[in-house]
């Protein structure tokens, strides 16, 4: 189940964070906290096209209504246009159609009453006719339910709404005909709950995710309305007394009735993803580097190692660091580098990998040091070896989970810590299992590269290729499985493609360059500054 929650434990999750219920403002306000965010983000300016995924049952179609009536009852001159809003049944259309009456009389706003009208729309090939249902305004606009096929949006404009998108007919011919109304400044609204990985309304998320559509995008769970208030407002319109136990009992019910269709149903986690996410000749197609292009090199330390003198360690350690030394001098300076690091200590590789960017923003392999059995103190030294040397570094992303941080942290310490909002030093720990959300969030953008030519190049690797392959959607979400490949006592667990995201994720990042000027290089001929001696003061005191 995607929320691990216990009854008990919501209970007390809920007890702690609602303090006062009965006196919360939010309670009394005629929209919950997420819908008001998604009715503001459709006012703000530049919300052209917004994909909402959603739980069902939220009331989130309610706070459409609403937008409806406040855009429709506009004057031209104040943004005021049509509103047409699609569903795949009628009894939902004319739903919304009520919803909207309702909010029109709430806002004393002039409307006329509820009708239900036919549209003739007879072509070559036949006559036939559209039933819809229509709320006129005295600003001239007009609320408009119509079916899901696309032929009914034909000679219209305004706002387009399309609700449970996935699971109209032909979504992919109604999108293309609801998008054509941005040309005259309309606007298109999609929302649904997932029906499966591959339905067009999932793939659009997956592309807005990649960054592939410049569109919006949202996202509310059952316990993201829950937390906003929405059991507290079933309570309030059915007179029931609110206590965290009876939302924690009202919540297990819920997902209990949902059963193994609780993920897609509340959790918007689309079904049948348990297949892998990238085939093999796709990523080959991207390995077109040699090694000599970007070397991969491998380190492996005995089990003894901590135990050896000081003189054996450093033998040890000595080819690797030469290497290393070597391949940073040959980094290309011209270009910005990434950094993703994957820790692993016992079972696991550590993996270091950078990535350069080119001028036309290609990510490509410039170097992979892979670590076994290799003890903290030597990780960071090569870590570190890798950030000093690496030219105009935009920034670093470290796992962060279990001792990993403390390779992140020492890193820090030496190259600071990215802020939140992107600026600071170059660092950025990633704790994988308190942040669920990093591979839905950032697996699609890595996803994208491998489908768009000339956006990645790899080295040609059969491990590397195996790490990769072995990455999963499970219950929706790029992630690797608990399983591992390869020889015994060499075996890897999609450590590559880890360090992989983790770079890629931090070359996407925004990063700041700074540079400096000598005072010699201020100074023009014949000027005090071009006098050794008075430049030698200036810099001793400036």
């Amino acid at each position: 189940m995607s929320s691990p929650l216990s009854k008990e434990q919501w209970a007390e999750a809920r007890r702690l964070s609602t303090d006062a219920v009965l006196d919360r403002i939010e309670r009394r306000k005629a929209l919950l906290p997420y819908q008001q965010r998604v009715v503001a983000l459709l006012e703000s300016a530049g919300c052209e096209v917004l994909f909402v995924e959603k739980s069902r049952r939220i009331g989130l179609t309610w706070g459409f209504a609403a937008y409806a009536v406040l855009k429709a009852a506009r004057t031209k001159g104040a943004g005021g246009m049509d509103v047409m809003y699609i569903s795949y049944s009628q009894e939902m259309t004319r739903e919304f159609i009520d919803a909207c009456a309702m909010w029109a009389r709430a806002f004393n706003e002039l409307a006329g009453e509820i009708e239900e009208t036919v549209f003739d729309d007879s072509d070559e090939d036949g006559e036939r006719s559209i039933n819809a249902f229509r709320i006129k305004f005295a600003s001239g606009f007009e609320i408009i339910g119509l079916s899901s096929a696309p032929r009914s949006l034909r000679g219209k404009q305004g706002v387009v709404m399309i609700d449970e998108a996935a699971f109209v007919d032909s979504l992919k011919e109604l999108l293309k005909a609801a998008l054509a109304f941005l040309m005259w400044g309309g606007q298109v609204v999609v929302c649904s709950t997932h029906d499966g990985v591959d339905n067009h309304f999932n793939e659009q998320i997956q592309d807005i995710l990649a960054g592939r559509k410049p569109y919006k995008h949202v996202r509310i769970t059952f316990d993201d309305a829950l937390q906003d208030g929405l059991y507290e407002r079933i309570c309030l319109v059915t007179g029931k007394q609110w206590s965290a136990e009876a939302e924690a009992e009202w919540r297990q019910n819920i997902i209990k009735f949902y059963g193994d269709g609780a993920d897609e149903e509340l959790f918007c986690i689309p079904t049948q993803g348990s297949g892998t996410w990238l085939p093999a000749p796709l990523i080959e197609a991207r390995m077109t580097l040699k090694p000599e292009d970007a070397p991969i090199i491998r380190l492996e330390l005995p089990a003894n190692y901590l135990q050896l003198p000081r003189l054996q360690r450093a033998a040890l350690m000595a080819p690797c660091l030469a290497q290393l030394a070597v391949a940073i001098r040959r980094l290309r300076p011209e270009r910005r580098h990434a950094f993703g690091f994957d820790f692993g200590r016992v079972a696991d590789l550590s993996v270091a990998k950078l990535l350069s960017i080119d001028g036309l923003l290609c990510r490509r392999s410039a170097l992979t040091v892979e670590m076994r059995n290799v003890p903290g103190d030597e990780q960071k030294l090569i870590t570190g070896m890798i950030l000093k040397g690496a030219p105009r570094l935009v920034g670093a992303a470290f796992d962060a989970t279990g001792m990993g941080w403390t390779v992140a942290e020492d890193m820090g310490r030496i190259f600071g810590f990215r802020d939140p909002d992107g600026g600071g030093g170059m660092i950025e720990p990633i704790k994988f299992t308190s942040n669920s959300d990093w591979y839905r969030l950032n697996m699609p953008p890595l996803r994208a590269a491998f489908e768009d030519d000339g956006m990645l190049e790899l080295v040609k690797d059969d491990e590397h290729l195996g790490d990769i392959r072995l990455v999963k959607v499970i219950r929706g979400v790029p992630r690797i499985p608990d399983v591992r490949t390869g020889e015994t006592n060499k075996k890897r667990h999609g450590d590559f493609a880890v360090a992989l995201a983790l770079a890629h994720y931090a070359s996407l990042q925004q990063w700041f360059e700074y540079g400096y000027t000598t005072l010699r290089d201020l100074a023009e001929p014949g000027t005090p500054y071009d006098d050794e001696e008075t430049y030698e003061f200036w810099r001793r005191h400036w």
